[in-house]
């Protein structure tokens, strides 16, 4: 199983942060946030390596909120060492 470090869960972030404007322009899905966390998610999926059976998938429109439960659940065995994963992710409010 892939893990993943703070330090490379943060430098996933920042890119993001940092590409925002561009994210944003380019997938007019929803609210700023919302369109972020996605984007996030798609990277963590990628990174980690994650099959089909152990990607999120959702029954019903996701919105912000459900973004960030789906990475909790991505992350939760595949931290190097525990870290704050919200504050991180509340960058993206």
């Amino acid at each position: 199983m892939t893990k993943i470090t703070e330090n490379e869960f943060a430098r996933i972030v920042d890119g993001i942060s940092e590409d925002s404007e561009s994210i944003i322009k380019h997938n007019p899905l929803g609210p700023p946030d919302e369109i972020l966390l996605w984007m996030l998610l798609s990277c963590l999926i990628s990174y980690l390596n994650l099959s089909e059976i152990e990607t999120p998938c959702f029954t019903t429109k996701p919105d912000a909120n459900t973004y960030r439960d789906a990475i909790h659940f991505v992350l939760k065995d595949r931290r190097e060492t525990d870290f704050d994963i919200d504050k991180y992710l509340d960058t993206f409010e």
